[in-house]
């Protein structure tokens, strides 16, 4: 799972979001801070949009991995297949602190997953621990 969502989502790639595990709660993404993610050039924060589209990711991740656990009886190929249903409907952002950092760390936990709908709460640590950012966000899954 790790390679498809590091590989072969060219979005993830432009954010460079790596898997860095599975937790108690759900997976978990890292990030560098670049130049090229920055939103306010006189304070290098991280931009609001990479905030919030990482934070999307990182509920989508959690969402498959909820996806995979619920039909691991099932062929990969299966399970594959299940993935490519997966959408956002909703996504609601909060913004709690400045995006300052040299890496940011992203949690994402499923808070329910039913039969076409996977919700999901999320959030954006930077590299001291500090939370910069939440999210909640619903997903269709079939």
């Amino acid at each position: 799972m790790a390679t498809l969502f590091e590989q072969q989502i060219s979005f993830n790639q432009v954010l460079g979001l790596k898997f860095t595990g599975h937790g108690a709660n759900g997976p978990t993404l890292r990030f560098e801070m670049r130049p090229e993610l920055v939103g306010h050039h006189l304070y290098g924060r991280l931009h609001g949009g990479v905030i919030s589209a990482t934070l999307d990711a990182m509920g989508g991740l959690a969402v498959m991995w909820a996806i995979a656990e619920k039909h691991a009886d099932e062929a990969a190929l299966q399970v594959m297949h299940r993935f490519a249903k997966l959408g956002t409907i909703d996504l609601r952002v909060d913004y709690l602190r400045p995006g300052l950092g040299k890496h940011f760390v992203a949690q994402g936990e499923v808070m329910r997953l039913g039969g076409r709908v996977g919700t999901t709460q999320m959030r954006l640590l930077n590299d001291e621990g500090t939370l910069i950012s939440t999210a909640a966000a619903a997903y269709i899954v079939s």
